[in-house]
């Protein structure tokens, strides 16, 4: 029998570095082959862990997050379009309105758009600007906009293609916060100094050419290009072909559709195995997503008794990947910061976790109190909890009786973590303190000069914090 090995079983074999600090190394890596991040660090597409808040936080910080696929179509859409609108160069379809539309109807969509203003349009010409300080102390919301709205004479406006500089400039000489972008009687696009500002507060951000953060989306064997199609068309800038067993036919003919009909990368996973990475591969994989029951809230492994410790199952998995210069993404099983650089250092190119990131303000769902301590709820995407919710949400009923679905995993309640940017800067210490003692200024020199070692359950005892008896 062959032997699988996990992070518990394994050390860095410490080398000779060339850093004189860890804030040297270097954390840029590929995510797919076309998406490059600048920290290897996804959160996972599991529905108590990736919406919106969640994923825009991970991009500001050089990550991406895969938004679930857990809801309907349209939910996830709206999902992946919070994220893109969040900041960018240029807004280019800001929210228009007609000027006869009156303040109450205006309000309601400000607050399902997340947003306080809006362009004027009557017959696709620009007529005027509302922004929040036209309304704020209106109490008579029958009012139609073109009552409260700055009209087209008195805004601000400047030609497509204006430079940032300039824009700048404008936004502050005139003491504005929209800058509208005409030409002739059209909208070209909009500049705010809020969007600006997130530029230049997050210069590590992951962003498209546009200046919109990175987010990715998550999809199965069901309705396939249906969702695909509508993702893609959201903005999403790259899809993960999630799957509990990829290696299947059907996943790969699935991969296949998707690869025929669309120019998207496309990540697909979980896999544990060299033989399913070249399948993949040879069904037009972007990228590798290894895994097969690591998570603390899977029970694939005690349902099935299939998988492969993990440590294992990416270096198998990286042996194939990089004949081909295919990324490779650890998801799960990954409990500390050491963790992750030993996954870096075997092979993977990022890595994905719900587990890391669970239990932090950005992910859904409520605190709650138990035994005077702060948890969210953290559930396994093939638990009967997540099951339950997704019937309900797919049939839109209540089930009171319990339903026979088949689980391969649990809910839990984990302890509040606070922001998820202090976990984010604690993940990436330890990833910067395993370069430096691998010897490596980057994650693909680490994949050339990281040495694994086996160790005893002493030797992992050793590894950790404990309490001795001492004697006199």
């Amino acid at each position: 029998m062959r032997k699988g090995l996990t992070f518990n079983d394994v050390l860095l074999v410490p080398k000779k570095t060339p850093l004189h600090s860890r804030s040297e190394a270097l954390l840029h890596t590929r995510f797919t082959k076309n998406i490059s991040l600048n920290i290897p660090l996804v959160s996972a597409n599991m529905s108590s862990v990736t919406e919106s808040r969640l994923a825009i936080a991970l991009a500001r910080h050089g990550g991406i997050g895969i938004i679930h696929q857990f809801n309907t179509i349209e939910e996830q859409v709206q999902e992946v379009k919070k994220v893109k609108r969040s900041t960018s160069y240029v807004v280019e379809s800001p929210l228009s309105l007609s000027s006869s539309l009156p303040l109450s109807e205006a309000l309601l969509i400000f607050e399902r758009e997340h947003i306080n203003s809006a362009l004027l349009l009557d017959e696709g010409v620009f007529v005027g600007l509302v922004t929040r300080r036209d309304y704020l102390f209106e109490k008579n919301t029958s009012l139609p906009l073109s009552s409260l709205m700055t009209p087209r004479k008195k805004v601000i406006t400047a030609p497509p293609g204006i430079s940032l500089e300039n824009a700048k400039s404008l936004l502050y000489t005139h003491r504005i916060e929209k800058l509208p972008l005409v030409e002739g009687d059209m909208v070209k696009g909009l500049i705010t100094s809020q969007d600006i500002k997130k530029l230049e507060y997050w210069p590590f951000a992951s962003r498209d050419t546009k200046g919109r953060l990175l987010v990715g989306a998550a999809l199965g064997v069901k309705d396939t290009l249906e969702r695909a199609g509508a993702l893609v068309k959201a903005g999403a800038d790259v899809l993960v072909l999630d799957v509990a067993h990829c290696h299947s036919d059907l996943a790969l003919q699935c991969l296949r559709e998707l690869k025929s009909h669309f120019t998207i990368d496309v990540m697909a996973g979980n896999i544990a195995t060299a033989d399913a990475a070249f399948d993949l591969i040879q069904a037009g994989a972007d990228g590798l997503k290894v895994g097969i029951g690591p998570s603390p809230v899977c029970t694939t492994r005690i349902m099935s008794g299939a998988g492969v410790p993990q440590v294992t199952a990416t270096q198998d998995v990286f042996s194939v990947a990089r004949k081909y210069y295919i990324p490779v993404c650890t998801d799960g099983g990954m409990k500390y910061p050491g963790d992750v650089a030993k996954a870096l250092a075997a092979g993977a190119d990022s890595i994905m976790s719900g587990s890391l990131f669970s239990g932090t303000d950005e992910t859904p769902g409520f605190i709650v109190f138990k035994d005077g301590k702060r948890y969210k709820r953290y559930m396994g995407s093939a638990s009967y909890d997540s099951n339950h919710e997704r019937q309900e949400l797919v049939n839109k009923k209540k089930y009171r009786e319990r339903l026979d679905v088949f689980v391969e995993g649990i809910s839990t309640l984990v302890p509040y973590k606070g922001p998820v940017e202090e976990v984010i800067f604690g993940l990436l210490k330890g990833i910067r303190s395993g370069l430096s003692y691998c010897g490596s200024r980057t994650i693909q020199e680490m994949h050339d000069r990281a040495e694994l070692m086996e160790m005893t359950s002493q030797g992992f005892y050793e590894s950790g914090p404990r309490e001795e008896n001492f004697s006199e």
